[in-house]
């Protein structure tokens, strides 16, 4: 093992300590050390000196800035970059674990379903690093690595700062290419300056080949003639490598590895969700596109705490705190935190926690309880594995009032601590951010959460009054200004389509914005309120941003798959619709949605696919949530849409029986009675909607569920009415 040059060690040790080579490629030495200021061991990456000597500094940071920028549980984050006399370097976390190229060197080929969660966790990465306009160029297994099975890419930025500094003069004088010969792209391998993400797209093609075949597509003896047969020869086939997989599989490898990048996907995503469409759920990705959880990947479920306090109108403070739990811990990417809709299901029950995981297929599960009494606090917690029962994590906080935020944090830190995740600087910080100073303020916030979580024209109503009371005490409350404009869009989307409801909510969401830039909630707000208001080019860039912020948002990939679907941009509301279902795979309502993005771009059999996944994401929903209409209701229109309408007739009369008086289950049932061809009993459920308070007349007029109405003078005469 190499010694560490002393002038090396000496330039860096005001900030970092070396202690020892870990590895050496052709760009960079890896060395292991000791981050001095944050106390935390990290990986420093050193250019070797003839190529920093040609890069120059300004050029490499430049490049490594906006590599610094991403955000994602499936890149490696980058903690800091910088010149040390004369050295170029970059540190990231250091994560125990081997990489992609050692796994596959010891064990030759993976299993189709294993290779298509690798793909699929990479092609996640690639596209949100794509959408960032970052091309990695440099895609290959030893650019990643598995920590605990769970794929980490790095390296973005290093490639184009090589290929951006000076071309072809700088890789003959440094004698090498930009791109690994195996792996690289025609179109990157003869030279061209401009390429987009279809290049790293092959890249990854050919190691899904190499991963499912034990080969790579084109070997040779020399670089030269490895890169001679990209522009001499076709790819080989899986086929014609021994390997048996499914035809679109075969198909979609194919297409990926085209020469020319007009015959490939037009996205990375789009590649992904081709090689699993048919692969049943646990196997890779299911019917909707989106990925499946890795047996590896780190999960909680955070229940609703237990109230001990005397008042036992504390408990809007007490589910409050879990969901705020909840909250800050989906704001770790490389966690899936089950949705408070099925962590809630269990308030109340007295059921095993290990049974409790399985059926939240979670391997944690989070418990506790508050007691609060006058000022003071009394917070426990407890982290238990579901495998075995045991105890990970466990504390009891005795604190006053104001310490409430800390406190959360902390459970939230340490839940972290205990999975071994590493959390980003960016993680980090809104983790730790105080959303207000003031504690009435947030008291009517937690009371308009429990509200609004109900999602009925009463509880959005009174949500609405909680918030703007949380806003009177502390106008600059932001989280509270997107809490009135998300009542005020669906107040207006379901209920009430006055433009009084539109306008409140483009003013508080613009608020909310202006008051804080960086907070995701705030942005989905915007983004939602104007797609309401068909100003779509601001959607859009509202709702790309809330995904950099924070890729991990449910909120904005559903929304903007709504706005897209809107506007008949099928292709892209489907990729967002897969999103959406890949963070938070136990969601019934996106697969309906992508369903409708399928039908759009005529690809029925994918659209079937999606609703049966809805219908049976919805089952599972209602097995822990047996009273909400609403699984009922959509559940209910789906049997419909594919044919079976007397099991659809079942489920919606069980949600009418649920609740009899509300307009969206009265009109929702009324969709589903006009696609089972029951017209009396449909438009009897239309006129009892728009009576108890459904005023949104473009979607009676525009609604393909009622096409069967339209016709009847009952249906015109309400319709004229609104």
């Amino acid at each position: 093992m190499s010694s560490i040059p002393q002038h090396l060690r000496s330039a860096l040790a005001d900030r970092y300590s070396l202690e020892r080579e870990l590895g050496r490629g052709g760009m960079a030495t890896v060395f292991l050390g000791q981050d001095l200021k944050h106390d935390r061991v990290v990986a420093l990456k050193v250019l070797h000196p003839e190529l920093a000597a040609a890069l120059g500094p300004d050029r490499f940071l430049r490049e490594i800035k906006l590599a610094a920028r991403l955000n994602h549980p499936n890149i490696l984050p980058l903690f800091d970059s910088g010149e040390a006399s004369g050295w170029l370097y970059y540190v990231m976390p250091y994560v125990e674990g081997e990489s992609l190229r050692q796994r596959l060197d010891r064990e030759k080929k993976l299993s189709f379903a294993e290779a298509a969660q690798l793909v699929s966790a990479i092609g996640s990465a690639l596209d949100y690093a794509h959408r960032q306009n970052i091309v990695h160029r440099d895609i290959k297994p030893e650019n990643v690595m598995l920590h605990e099975g769970v794929p980490m890419v790095m390296d973005f930025g290093i490639a184009k700062a090589v290929s951006v500094a000076g071309g072809d003069t700088l890789l003959t004088q440094t004698g090498m290419m930009v791109g690994t010969p195996a792996y690289v792209s025609p179109e990157q391998a003869a030279g061209e300056r401009e390429i987009d993400g279809r290049s790293d797209q092959y890249s990854l093609a050919c190691m899904l080949f190499e991963m499912l075949s034990g080969n790579r597509p084109f070997t040779g003896p020399t670089a030269q003639a490895v890169l001679a047969k990209r522009f001499t020869e076709s790819a080989p086939t899986l086929k014609s490598a021994s390997v048996r997989v499914a035809e679109h599989v075969e198909k979609a490898v194919a297409r990926a590895l085209a020469k020319e990048p007009t015959e490939r996907f037009d996205t990375v995503i789009s590649f992904v969700q081709a090689i699993a469409p048919e692969t049943r759920r646990g196997n890779g990705a299911g019917p909707t596109g989106g990925a499946e959880l890795s047996k590896s990947t780190k999960s909680v479920a955070v229940l609703p705490f237990t109230n001990m306090s005397a008042d036992a109108e504390n408990e809007y403070f007490t589910d409050g705190i879990a969901e705020e739990i909840i909250s800050a811990l989906s704001k770790i990417q490389a966690l899936h935190v089950a949705s408070r809709t099925s962590s809630f299901a269990f308030k109340g029950k007295t059921e095993d926690i290990r049974d409790i995981g399985r059926k939240l297929e979670v391997g944690t599960v989070l418990e506790g309880s508050v007691r609060k009494s006058g000022n003071k606090l009394r917070i426990s917690a407890q982290l238990i594995s579901v495998a075995d029962g045991y105890q990970l994590w466990s504390e009891r906080y005795d604190r006053e009032l104001e310490d409430v935020f800390a406190i959360q944090d902390d459970i939230a830190q340490n839940i972290a601590k205990a999975l071994r995740l590493v959390l980003t600087d960016r993680e980090r910080e809104v983790i730790e951010k105080v959303p207000t100073t003031n504690l009435e303020a947030y008291d009517y916030y937690l009371r308009g959460r429990q509200y609004f979580s109900q999602l009925r024209l009463k509880s959005l109503k009174f949500a609405r009054q909680m918030f703007n009371r949380a806003i009177e005490i502390d106008p600059d409350y932001a989280l509270a200004h997107a809490g009135v404009a998300y009542c005020c869009a669906f107040l207006y989307m379901y209920f009430d389509a006055r433009a009084s409801n539109l306008n409140q909510a483009d003013a508080a969401s613009r608020k909310a914005v202006e008051l804080d830039p960086q907070l995701a909630e705030a942005h989905v707000a915007r983004g939602f309120a104007v797609s309401l208001r068909k100003e779509f080019e601001e959607a859009e860039r509202e709702l790309e941003l809330a995904i950099e912020l924070d890729p991990r948002s449910y909120d904005a990939a559903y929304f903007y798959g709504r706005a897209l679907l809107t506007q008949g941009k099928w292709e892209r509301a489907a990729e967002l619709f897969a999103r959406a279902s890949e963070i938070r795979p136990e969601d019934y309502s996106a697969p309906g949605f992508l369903s409708q993005a399928y039908e759009g771009m005529k690809q029925h059999d994918k659209a079937i696919a999606a609703r049966k996944q809805a219908i049976e994401l919805a089952g599972k929903h209602l097995e822990l949530n047996p009273d909400d209409s609403r699984a009922l209701v959509l559940g209910a229109a789906a049997l419909a849409s594919i044919g079976e309408p007397d099991r659809a007739a079942e489920w919606a009369g069980r949600g009418l029986a649920i609740d009899p008086e509300d307009p969206m289950t009265l009109y929702n049932v009324a969709c589903v009675y006009a696609l089972s061809g029951r017209r009396d009993a449909a438009l009897s459920c239309l006129e009892k909607a728009v009576d108890n308070g459904f005023g949104h007349k473009e979607w009676l007029e525009h609604d393909t569920d009622l096409e069967t109405l339209r016709d009847d003078p009952r249906f015109q005469s309400l319709a004229s009415a609104m």
